[in-house]
């Protein structure tokens, strides 16, 4: 992909906004919890930073996707968590304040991890003829320059006037969602061409993933005890991936579109999924034997 205003101005303008608004969400509270709820923040986390991204690896070889749809698809599994799940845990009564503790630690942790994994991946599925390589510290860089510096300017922000933070949070996170969507959709239609030849075999595996990693947060808090609350937590932090940082890396750090499909389309499917779910928690009741 050559360098675009999308790629080059709306992606990095859009993830600093959606950052800005987590930051004005966030107090040295939340990062506390990681000592007070040790086991519902170790569990999401190990999940989120670890587990992502070998079943990214993991659908990629399955559905034998060609090597930029793959990378693609292990760029978004070592991606943050979204902005946008702490929202659906609000509305899937979840627990709010582990959703927004959880997504932080990953973008703080995988602004180092992504370009490790993704180099990995790199060399696995394109071995000597990869034509480029993620370069690991100005990736680190640019990573924390929009994500992490963002944040801590929100961060700031709260600390100094805090009834001024909670004023414009609604605002900001609203622009923020639009951002997303607005990137996402963006990059469909920019890379429409290649989608219709490629979206009956990247559709499904997105799809299944996005339903695998759901599942999998899911049974992995209810296999160590953790309540309702924080089994719906854990489900949305794994399933919901931030595919603006994806799409960000594919599109510009790599300069590569195709790889930006499957990062676009897990974003838009994963709203499908994410709605179900957040449906069920709200209006299933079990069966009374």
């Amino acid at each position: 992909m050559e360098s675009s205003v999308l790629s080059s101005v709306v992606l990095p303008l859009s993830l600093i906004v959606i950052m800005l608004g987590m930051g004005l969400s966030l107090t040295l509270e939340d990062f506390k919890r990681v000592f007070v709820f040790p086991k519902a923040v170790t569990i999401g986390s190990l999940a989120q930073i670890l587990v992502l991204p070998v079943i990214g690896f993991a659908c990629a070889i399955i559905f034998r996707l060609p090597s930029e749809y793959a990378l693609g698809l292990i760029i978004l599994a070592a991606s943050a968590g979204g902005a946008t799940s702490n929202l659906f845990t609000y509305l899937a009564k979840g627990d709010t304040a582990l959703s927004v503790t959880l997504t932080a630690i990953s973008t703080c942790v995988t602004i180092v991890s992504l370009p490790i994994v993704v180099n990995l991946s790199l060399e696995y599925f394109m071995g000597e003829q990869q034509p480029f390589r993620l370069p690991v510290l100005r990736t680190i860089a640019t990573l924390f320059v929009i994500t992490i510096l963002p944040v801590a300017f929100g961060m700031f922000i709260r600390v100094r006037n805090t009834a001024f933070a909670n004023l414009v949070e609604p605002t900001v996170r609203r622009v923020a969602v639009v951002f997303f969507i607005a990137v996402v959709l963006a990059t469909v239609y920019q890379e429409r061409e290649t989608l219709q030849l490629s979206i009956l075999s990247v559709g499904p595996v997105t799809y299944v993933m996005n339903i695998i990693t759901m599942a999998f947060g899911f049974g992995l808090a209810l296999l160590f005890g953790l309540n309702k609350a924080q089994r719906n937590t854990i489900s949305i932090e794994v399933g919901v991936q931030n595919g603006t940082t994806a799409i960000f890396v594919a599109s510009t750090l790599l300069q590569n579109g195709t790889m930006a499909i499957p990062p676009a389309i897990y974003s838009l499917l994963m709203f499908v999924n994410v709605g179900i779910f957040i449906y069920l928690v709200n209006h299933w009741k079990p069966a009374q034997s």
